[in-house]
């Protein structure tokens, strides 16, 4: 189904009446944006975080962060693991099961209560 004419010259002319301050919005127009600029180098070196491998033999050093920033994460794994294994079950699956087992157990006591009483 084809559009109609007066929302489409509406739109077009909403759309020139926005762009211009829309585009102006940011700062000055024209120049480059910081955004879509390459930067300052003349081409990535293609190593990964853009660091240079260490010479051959030689091992990286670490940085200041990297030790207490594993050590962390470790014991994070650590106390996660054995604290959400020894949670309680407070789900009401368990609950309900447990009250049934309860009601079961009553009534299998008052059914043997009256059942040894009518044999007396």
């Amino acid at each position: 189904m084809p559009v109609p004419t007066p929302f489409t010259s509406a739109s077009n002319m909403l759309r020139h009446r926005l762009m211009p301050s829309l585009r102006t919005r940011g700062g000055a127009s024209g120049g480059p944006s910081r955004w879509s600029t390459p930067g300052h180098e003349d081409r990535p070196k293609g190593y990964l975080f853009n660091r240079s491998p260490p010479p051959a033999g030689q091992s990286r050093k670490w940085e200041d962060w990297e030790l207490p920033c594993y050590i962390t994460s470790f014991l994070t794994i650590v106390i996660l693991g054995v604290g959400l294994q020894a949670k309680p079950d407070l789900t009401i699956e368990t609950w309900a099961h447990k009250k049934a087992l309860e009601r079961l157990e009553l009534e299998n006591m008052a059914v043997s209560t009256s059942g040894s009483s009518e044999s007396d």
